[in-house]
């Protein structure tokens, strides 16, 4: 990390509890990528998104009111 990064010396739960009902991307080991506002991470880090859209290849293939991605799917979280 960057010195004078805004994460910095937080605990990884600390953050995931910020960004709570913000818009993230989550890029799945498939190169799915997933779009939407962020509900909840658990421990596992399976991800609940609501408003949530899907993209194949840089494009918009569908849009999902909920979407859930098991833990052991996701590759990358960012907000």
């Amino acid at each position: 990390m960057e010195n004078n990064a805004p994460s910095e010396g937080k605990d990884p739960s600390a953050f995931l509890g910020e960004i709570i009902g913000a818009p993230v991307t989550v890029k799945l080991n498939s190169g799915v990528v997933y779009r939407g506002e962020l509900q909840s991470v658990d421990g596992y880090m399976n991800i609940a998104l609501e408003k949530s859209q899907e993209y194949v290849g840089g494009q918009l293939t569908r849009s999902y009111g909920d979407a859930f991605v098991r833990g052991n799917n996701g590759m990358r979280l960012s907000p």
